[in-house]
């Protein structure tokens, strides 16, 4: 039987891949016939002698398999001689934690003779039932603000989500998790590269922070954490500027904020561009971006655009 786990959520999918494991180990005790192999330097020869081999021990082999896509003499042998793993009772697992072209022929074998499923970055509403079916798996309850602001704070990563979420459970347990748990307990993700297009913002410069922005989009960036983003760095520097004309210092402006250094040391620099009702009425309009996209009026992709170009 052939098995194939993908997908460039990383988290999802080795929760996957353990869950599949586990359920090998309670119908498999001793365990002895579970084994583990990494694609890149991987022998097709060792895995067909092991699915050849008859175990002395009851019960079928688990063989879970790494990065074998990456090997392009194990894939070459493995689809030559696929008909022998399609009929084996043995349990062949292949794992990757990447996307992987859907003109492969690899996994269009895996697809056709076997299970798979591919575990894409979740975003929108599957993003915060995901984080809700979390929360739940800890008893914990939250106000109707904390799963927005979690994701304004670490986007849909599914790695720092489930940390954070599990910290929070534990500092509230018995208790309501509110938004200021949030900004009192978690630390926002810090995306070098979106200061880049924050600066062409500062810079006036539309084109350029246009271009920006639409590289974070082809990457694989979702519109909804880029503008969850711009939202988070504007909101910073509404706050840092409003602290600068009060003459703050720079380490009572860290201390004040709870900030990241790095963030304030940028920030600093990014709010002389903007007088203080400057940057509220950018931040206006990012609302009414976020609005927008929320209610289906616009597109997140064509509202993005809209916003760079209005600022």
């Amino acid at each position: 039987m052939l098995i194939f786990l993908y997908g460039s959520d990383t988290y999802r999918s080795r929760q996957k891949l353990n869950e599949i494991v586990e359920n090998y180990k309670k119908a498999h005790k001793k365990g002895l016939n579970l084994k583990y192999f990494e694609g890149k330097d991987l022998d097709f020869g060792e895995i067909q002698n092991e699915i050849q081999q008859t175990s002395i021990i009851a019960g079928n082999k688990m063989l879970i398999l790494e990065d074998t896509f990456s090997n392009i003499d194990f894939k070459e042998k493995f689809l030559k001689n696929s008909k022998n793993f399609i009929s084996s009772k043995d349990l062949i697992l292949f794992y990757e934690e990447r996307e992987i072209s859907g003109t492969n022929s690899l996994l269009k074998l895996l697809k056709k003779s076997g299970k798979s499923q591919e575990f894409k970055l979740l975003e929108g509403q599957n993003l915060k039932n995901w984080i809700k079916k979390e929360f739940n798996s800890y008893g914990a309850k939250t106000e109707s603000l904390v799963i927005e602001k979690l994701i304004n704070f670490l986007g849909n990563d599914s790695w720092r989500l489930s940390n954070e979420i599990k910290k929070l459970a534990t500092y509230k347990k018995n208790k309501i998790i509110q938004a200021r748990d949030i900004e009192l307990l978690v630390k926002p993700k810090i995306d070098v590269d979106i200061f880049k297009t924050i600066d062409a913002i500062a810079e006036k410069n539309k084109k350029q922070a246009l271009s920006l922005l639409h590289k974070h989009l082809e990457k694989g960036d979702s519109s909804l954490y880029l503008l969850s983003m711009i939202n988070f760095q504007f909101r910073n520097l509404i706050q840092i500027k409003s602290l600068v004309e009060k003459n703050y210092t720079y380490q009572n402006i860290v201390r004040s904020t709870g900030l990241h250094p790095y963030i304030v040391k940028k920030s600093l620099w990014q709010a002389r561009s903007f007088n203080l009702p400057e940057l509220k009425k950018i931040y206006q309009k990012i609302f009414k971006a976020d609005i927008n996209i929320k209610t289906g009026r616009i597109d997140p992709e064509t509202a993005l655009d809209l916003l760079i170009t209005e600022i």
